[in-house]
């Protein structure tokens, strides 16, 4: 009688030992593939870095080499003066630097408690059907053309501000006598105030736009927590919302400050192009971008040109350092944090 098990379906020890090697070099086939494509990636992503880099170079050494024949007739008396006479050929900054720090300054402090608080609104205190509409209008403002906001600001909105703001505050505080300096004097409508409040509204979206999506990371929890102990909306919004979310918002600001900085067009048709520092913020001035967009294309002569490359390598100076001095901001606030 034969009493050996019947022998059950499945590989055998041959098949076994032939299917091992295969299986191994899938496998091994696998890794090689997947480390040849993380190569293939990071020469990919290195190749793009040194595109910036290199960009960023040959931006620089076309301003240098540009503005050399300025900066030999001139050194750096041309940063410090205010005299500008293409006749003469004799050409200083301090005038449209002055009015891009100026404009720039009077936009930030305008804009950035302006779109916080929208932030804030729209987070938190808006209903919730007018959110996205209203979330929507404001970002639209950043879609406009800057050319756009230049013949609105030039001929609606300076008339108006003329004859219903200037004129009463220029008559009002012409005897007080900081007042009277900061906004006395004749009026015009343009200037460089009314180019601080056209760059207000411009860079109001981005401010308001990042500073919403930052303060939509506040968990739930912390609010929550805040309104538990008998915290009021004002404070859970200043001594918790803010204070978590400062990095993004300072970014934010930053980021709107160096758009503020650089714009040309609408600046160009409502502050006035007058390369003269007047006390009075009512009265016409000039900034880098507008007097580089309004005498390029006459700078016919090699140093009235080279003057203006000058001009748009300082303004590349000044971003390069606000926007450094801003990310030494953002670290240092980040490793205050929790302290």
């Amino acid at each position: 009688m034969n009493c050996a098990h019947p022998r059950l379906p499945g590989p055998s020890l041959t098949d076994i030992s032939l299917s091992e090697p295969s299986a191994l070099s899938a496998r091994v086939e696998t890794a090689r593939r997947a480390g040849a494509g993380d190569t293939r990636f990071r020469i990919t992503a290195l190749a793009a870095a040194l595109l910036v880099l290199a960009i960023f170079g040959g931006v620089i050494a076309s301003l240098l080499i540009g503005a050399m024949p300025a900066f030999k007739a001139f050194g750096f008396g041309f940063i410090v003066s205010e005299v500008w006479s293409p006749t003469r050929e004799r050409f200083g900054a301090l005038a449209p630097i002055y009015g891009t720090l100026v404009t720039s300054l009077i936009a930030m402090v305008i804009a950035v408690p302006v779109g916080i608080g929208i932030a804030i609104f729209l987070t938190d205190l808006c209903p919730r059907p007018l959110r996205r509409p209203i979330g929507i209008a404001v970002e639209l403002l950043a879609g406009i053309p800057s050319i756009i906001y230049g013949i609105w600001g030039f001929f609606v909105f300076a008339p108006w501000f003329q004859l219903h703001v200037q004129e009463p505050v220029a008559n009002a505080v012409a005897d007080i006598p900081v007042l009277g300096t900061l906004f006395g004097g004749v009026t015009f409508g343009i200037g460089t105030f009314t180019a601080g409040l056209i760059l207000s509204i411009m860079i109001l979206p981005f401010i308001s736009a990042v500073t919403r999506d930052v303060l939509e990371t506040v968990p739930s929890v912390l609010k929550e927590a805040s309104y538990g102990l008998g915290a009021t909306s004002w404070e859970v919004m200043w001594k918790v919302c803010l204070p978590f979310c400062q990095t993004g918002v300072v970014g934010g600001a930053m980021l709107a400050l160096g758009r503020a900085l650089g714009e040309t067009m609408a600046v160009t048709f409502v502050i006035g192009n007058s390369h003269k520092i007047v006390p009075s913020l009512f009265a016409p001035g000039t900034s880098i971008s507008a007097s580089i967009a309004n005498e390029f294309t006459e700078a016919t002569g090699e140093l009235y040109r080279s003057a203006l490359i000058e001009l748009g390598l300082l303004l590349f100076v000044i971003t390069f350092i606000v926007l450094a001095c801003a990310q030494l901001m953002l670290r240092r606030m980040e490793r205050g944090k929790g302290k």
